[in-house]
């Protein structure tokens, strides 16, 4: 993320061509967008071409520290934008007009509900056809160019129309900036017939961004830190739990700082896991209400005070409104507020200056940790397979916790993967991603493209269903060409499962395909990838051996068979606790 988080002190753009004798400007808009992009830490854009964005991927292409990344569909480059901002910080998509902006826009919408500063850039039409009443293709027959806009306005932060190149250079400027700064999506839509055309106000290099860090007003500081204290110290024993608005608020640091002066026990959010050290001496797991770490739950609701840092509660997090927590012993830190049990509310607070100043101002206190470590029991030993018994799910998580390291990262797809990938302790530096507000079943397989290419470094292990897997697989292709190393667990169990656990019905069984005979047919002897079909716990050693050695530099794609009941405990309380809460009948008026 460093690259989108110190604009203006790290990011140098490469030497300036010579000048061309006789041409005065050489500058073009395409030339400027590309610079900006690897200024501010994009090296690769996932694209699909379009009549309407041909141009710009040409003037994107030769760009020599941009790499552009063909995806199979527009959804796919989305996720994949998705899952390398979630490792750079910042990410972008080139799409074509309308029809590549509607299929791309859940991803969009994905990105905006995780706080993930998206570009995605849209080639559009002519600049002469705007204000005309001519029909264009690719649209709804309509002589309105802006259905597109409108439908970015709810899923973006700032959205802009390049069709004059007299303030192109202000417009692509203040969409990206305002994406960083708001760490939400932008829009940018720019005519197909302007990309090469020089223009003066691209003359020299881009100027690189300078981005004001946000300043909490200071006596809205001290007074939130002060009540935050006096709170906290009479607290007998008090509990800290760490929520997925970390992220936007940059406060990892803080956070930490905090949880080391305090001795509190730290706990998080299911949606937050992989923003909080899992190796720290205090951590007892993920608090998620009846389905929580085994002893997380009863140290978090029986505390007498608890902060809450970056949460979001929703009907998901909150296992159907169940969570036993309390507003009057709760303090809320969100990125840019601080609110204490029922009041008082401090605003124009930032998260990361309000840890750091409360961590000086609290008192040392193991209490709560004392507890958890008296009732603490460690978590029983799966029981080994027999020889040939069938796969069980257990084991296979069992297996993945002992793949992880400070060179991995965990890709979990919505589903019960969330479940179980919950269920992983996090070594130091393993990343973890996966998209609990949005829930958008497929979002891996793009995601872990994405990632994989801005992490080079990290060898990613998804854990992806096979519903899920069968909305967006083709993008498997894209992650062959790109020489990527990934390890995918294809966990076949014949359906949506967590859709099961929430009601079934026969709209949740899927047709069975052959799995790695897909993977092997787009394989097709182009490129590094290997697959291995698993039922046994001796095939599974054996698989993950191969995969993590002579394998080690080709894709992986293991497909797990397991019975279609073999679920999470955690699901299958969850499920029953949402399904309740979907089915309460309407309120008498």
């Amino acid at each position: 993320m460093e690259a989108a988080n110190q604009l203006g002190s790290t990011a140098h753009p490469s030497s300036t061509p010579a000048p061309v004798p006789g041409i005065a400007s050489t500058g073009t808009l395409g030339r400027h967008l590309a610079r900006r992009l690897v200024e501010i830490g994009v090296n690769d854009v996932f694209s699909v071409p379009g009549d309407f964005n041909l141009t710009l991927l040409d003037h994107l292409i030769a760009e020599p520290g941009l790499n552009n990344i063909g995806c199979c569909n527009e959804l796919n480059a989305g996720y994949a934008a998705d899952g390398y901002a979630r490792s750079r910080g910042v990410g972008a998509c080139v799409v074509t007009f309308t029809v590549g902006g509607l299929s791309v826009i859940n991803a969009i919408a994905g990105a905006y509900s995780e706080n993930l500063p998206v570009i995605c850039i849209v080639g559009g039409p002519n600049s002469n056809d705007y204000g005309t009443n001519r029909i264009l293709h690719h649209t709804i027959g309509l002589p309105d160019f802006s259905q597109e806009l409108r439908c970015f306005q709810a899923v973006t932060c700032v959205q802009v129309v390049v069709n004059n190149l007299d303030d192109a250079h202000e417009q692509i400027d203040t969409a990206i900036s305002t994406a960083l700064k708001e760490s939400k999506p932008a829009y940018i839509s720019i005519s197909c017939n302007l990309p090469g055309i020089p223009h003066p106000t691209f003359t020299r290099e881009p100027v690189p961004f300078l981005l004001s860090p946000n300043v909490s007003n200071q006596l809205g500081l001290e007074a939130a830190v002060e009540a935050a204290a006096e709170f906290l110290n009479k607290a007998v024993k008090p509990v800290i739990v760490g929520g997925p608005k970390l992220r936007v608020a940059k406060a990892q640091k803080a956070f930490l700082e905090l949880a080391d002066a305090t001795e509190y026990p730290l706990a998080v959010m299911p949606s937050g896991k992989g923003l909080v050290p899992e190796h720290h001496p205090h951590f007892i797991g993920t608090y998620w209400g009846a389905v929580s770490t085994s002893f997380c739950a009863e140290i978090v609701e029986s505390a007498d005070a608890y902060i809450f840092v970056g949460p979001i509660f929703n009907d998901y997090s909150s296992v159907g409104y169940s969570l036993l927590i309390r507003k009057e012993k709760a303090i809320m830190v969100q990125p840019n507020r601080v609110t204490i049990a029922n009041g008082p509310s401090f605003g124009w607070v930032f998260m990361a200056d309000f840890l750091s100043a409360l961590a000086k101002k609290l008192k040392k206190n193991s209490t709560a940790m004392e507890n958890y470590k008296r009732i603490f029991v460690p978590p029983g030993i799966p029981l080994k397979c027999e020889k040939d018994e069938p796969l069980r799910v257990n084991i296979l998580f069992k297996h993945i916790q002992q793949m992880l390291s400070g060179d991995t990262a965990v890709i979990a797809e919505t589903g019960d993967s969330w479940f179980n990938c919950q269920k992983l302790r996090l070594p130091e530096n393993c990343g973890y991603e996966f998209q609990m507000q949005y829930g958008s079943i497929g979002w891996s397989v793009g995601a872990t493209l994405g990632y994989a290419q801005a992490a080079r470094n990290k060898r990613v292990i998804a854990c992806i269903g096979d519903g899920s897997f069968q909305v967006t697989a083709q993008d498997i292709s894209t992650m062959i060409r790109s020489g990527q190393r990934s390890i995918i667990f294809l966990i076949n169990n014949g359906g949506y499962t967590i859709e099961v656990e929430i009601h079934d019905g026969p709209y949740n069984v899927i047709k069975n395909w052959n799995y790695t005979g897909l993977v092997d047919a787009i394989h097709n002897g182009e490129g590094k990838c290997w697959t291995a079909k698993v039922r046994t716990e001796d095939e599974l050693t054996e698989a993950i051996a191969r995969a993590t050695g002579e394998q080690k530099d080709a894709l992986c794609f293991i497909e797990v068979l397991v019975h279609k009941d073999d679920t999470s405990k955690e699901l299958l309380e969850w499920g029953s606790r949402v399904s309740a809460a979907n089915s309460r009948p309407p309120n008498p008026q």
